[in-house]
């Protein structure tokens, strides 16, 4: 099913190209199958290093701006903007989900929630057309609260063992 996705958003990019006549480099095809080949969410750097070790491709920091903004537009991309980083994700074939973040560690997850796909697909709207979403949910995570519950939990026990001096 992935090589149909890679053969689908190469036709939508060539015909975007053609279309506009605009070069068929060799980068933005590159680039558009490293995009493709990660599972989730990657930073310009990741797919830098991607390029660089498993395709022996490197390319110029503005190259890849130039192509994901470029990918942004045609929708085959989505720009996430996570607390304090950016992500990029394939997101031809996941243009609605919705994403769990914690603030204290910054971890992403992808949470699947129909009830919301439903709420957003029965949302009345005027003169528009819904063809995506994404939902940030904030919070802490499980690693973080327990984390939070042992130092609480030191804390105490440092001050019970304490007398108190008057």
């Amino acid at each position: 099913m992935r090589e149909n996705v890679k053969a689908t958003v190469k036709n939508i990019l060539t015909g975007y190209l053609e279309l506009n006549q605009h070069r068929k480099t060799p980068e933005r095809f590159t680039i558009l199958d490293a995009v493709y080949s990660f599972s989730g969410h990657f930073s310009l750097e990741e797919l830098s290093d991607k390029l660089s070790i498993e395709y022996n491709f490197p390319v110029s920091r503005a190259t890849l701006y130039n192509t994901l903004r470029l990918f942004v537009e045609l929708r085959l991309v989505v720009r996430h903007r996570f607390q304090s980083t950016t992500k990029y994700e394939a997101c031809y074939d996941n243009n609605s989900h919705c994403h769990q973040i914690c603030t204290m560690c910054g971890k992403v997850t992808e949470v699947k929630s129909p009830q919301v796909n439903e709420a957003i697909e029965s949302m009345p709207t005027r003169r528009f057309r819904k063809d995506g979403f994404t939902l940030y949910v904030y919070g802490i995570c499980s690693s973080c609260q327990a984390k939070l519950r042992r130092r609480a939990e030191t804390k105490n026990k440092k001050n019970i063992q304490k007398p108190n001096k008057k």
